[in-house]
């Protein structure tokens, strides 16, 4: 193949789409929602940031403002924890608006994640909303299928294609000077995009929060490039199978609308089909069944915990809990502590499986749609899939047991048992001594390694448009 003739056949694409009104048009429709999605992003990234980690900073506060206090009282009393959103999801929204951002954290119970932006909007926000990740996976695709229709069925129509291969121009180099000049076009569009996400990116690096920002968008940049390439391809192949241009548009549409639309949400919803989840109350019966079996850690008669107590007895070789060397209600919260958290987590653990297989539904779709592995990849490189929201509710489960445990063993060590002499509460320094629960958001490798299904179908797809293209090229027709 000859460049030069390859770049003046894509350089003649540029000079096609740009004398049509529509690339205008486009351009400037998609320069006013780069602004607005730019800006609204931002917005409520740095606004909901601001918020939480001010929030974060008053309840660390009053946690160590609190008097002098029983250590069980103020296990009870808890605090929250709050979930800090990564710098690119500025770009990709991903389930954001629709996962909660805070929980309370309490001794002897897990609680749920709240106040998420869908349960405190209207139902307009199930529409979504416009996002820089949105403009390059639904909007820039149908733009490359509308630029790309025409560029090899039109010309057999008109009998340009004929003439350019009468005047020496291979097959080949029509076909991949058709698809590089589309796919630059589309870079128009993409680099713009990135150009401000940067901007965000470095905003933020410049701040001390990194988090893996520059490898992250790295990530998404090349994933896009590999992204509208195939887009290019398909449009290309498409356009040369098809007797007219008119026929070619319509099969793209056709496309476009089972890539974006029709398989995404007939997967989903055939993923709840296949592994139906048990509804909040099945879930919260089922745990409190499982609860009273293990028995209740503040009863004393109760049965589970008597025996751990003559257990524990024997092994001191005292006769009554008050002759311990160390208090036992503060041993018995701690064991109460780590047996209901493994039944929390064992109900936790089962229904995140079921969500599991559910995702996996579509997500191994991505063989077979290419929008489902950018789709993918997007969220989880930008730190908004549900993977990034179950590592953080899984952080702050980890602090609220470290935090009880921690009251618990204050208690066992400077709190006498009854009859003993010795404080009933302990100096609020002790509050002051627990480290604050801050979050870190889940490391680049670990997405790598939670995508990586993604990323090999989008490999594949790439080798496949290439493959396509040269066999395309011997194949193609002149008339």
């Amino acid at each position: 193949m000859r460049k030069n003739v390859i770049y003046l056949l894509a350089q003649q694409l540029w000079k096609d789409a740009f004398r049509s009104k529509v690339m205008v048009v486009a351009s400037i429709l998609m320069l006013f929602l780069l602004v607005f999605s730019a800006y609204s992003g931002w917005e409520n990234y740095h606004d909901q940031n601001v918020t939480r980690g001010a929030v974060q900073e008053e309840v660390q506060d009053s946690w160590e403002n609190n008097p002098d206090k029983h250590p069980h009282r103020m296990s009870h009393y808890g605090s929250f924890a709050f979930r800090i959103k990564h710098v690119l999801s500025v770009f990709d929204l991903g389930m954001e608006n629709f996962v909660g951002n805070a929980v309370f954290l309490e001794a002897h119970k897990q609680n749920t994640v709240n106040f998420s932006e869908a349960s405190m909007s209207t139902g307009l926000l199930r529409f979504g909303e416009v996002s820089l990740a949105m403009l390059l996976k639904v909007i820039v695709p149908l733009l490359i299928f509308y630029l790309g229709f025409a560029t090899i069925a039109q010309e057999r129509e008109n009998g340009t294609l004929k003439l350019l291969i009468g005047q020496g121009i291979s097959r080949k180099e029509i076909v991949f000077g058709k698809w590089l000049g589309l796919w630059s076009l589309s870079l128009i569009f993409l680099f713009a995009v990135f150009i401000v996400l940067l901007f965000f990116v470095v905003i933020e690096l410049h701040e001390g929060l990194n988090n893996g920002s520059l490898a992250r968008y790295a990530v998404l940049l090349v994933s896009y490039l590999l992204f509208f390439a195939i887009l290019s391809a398909i449009t290309i192949t498409v356009s040369a199978f098809s007797k007219t241009a008119k026929g070619a548009l319509v099969k793209l549409l056709g496309i476009w609308l089972l890539f974006v639309i029709i398989v995404p949400k007939s997967l989903q919803a055939m993923g709840y089909y296949l592994y139906p989840t048990p509804s909040k109350i099945e879930m919260e019966t089922a745990v409190e069944h499982d609860l009273s079996k293990i028995g209740d850690s503040h009863d004393p008669n109760d049965p589970h915990f008597k025996a751990i107590k003559d257990s524990v007895l024997l092994a001191n070789k005292v006769a009554d809990v008050n002759d311990l060397p160390f208090n036992y209600g503060g041993f018995i919260m701690a064991q109460g502590e780590a047996l209901s958290s493994k039944v929390y987590l064992k109900h936790q653990n089962d229904l995140y499986h079921v969500y599991n297989k559910q995702n996996n539904v579509e997500r191994y779709s991505a063989f077979v749609n290419p929008y489902t592995a950018i789709k993918n990849l997007s969220m989880g490189f930008s730190g908004t899939d549900f993977k990034s929201f179950l590592h953080f509710k899984a952080k702050a489960e980890t602090y609220r047991f470290k935090l009880a445990q921690s009251m618990n063993k204050l208690q066992m060590d400077y709190i006498p048992n009854k009859g003993k002499e010795g404080p009933t509460k302990l100096s609020s320094k002790f509050w002051k001594d627990f480290p604050p629960f801050e979050y870190k958001t889940l490391s680049t490798a670990t997405v790598f390694k939670n995508e990586l299904t993604s990323i090999l179908a989008l490999l594949l797809w790439t080798i496949l448009a290439f493959f396509g293209l040269s066999k395309l090229s011997t194949n193609l027709k002149a008339i």
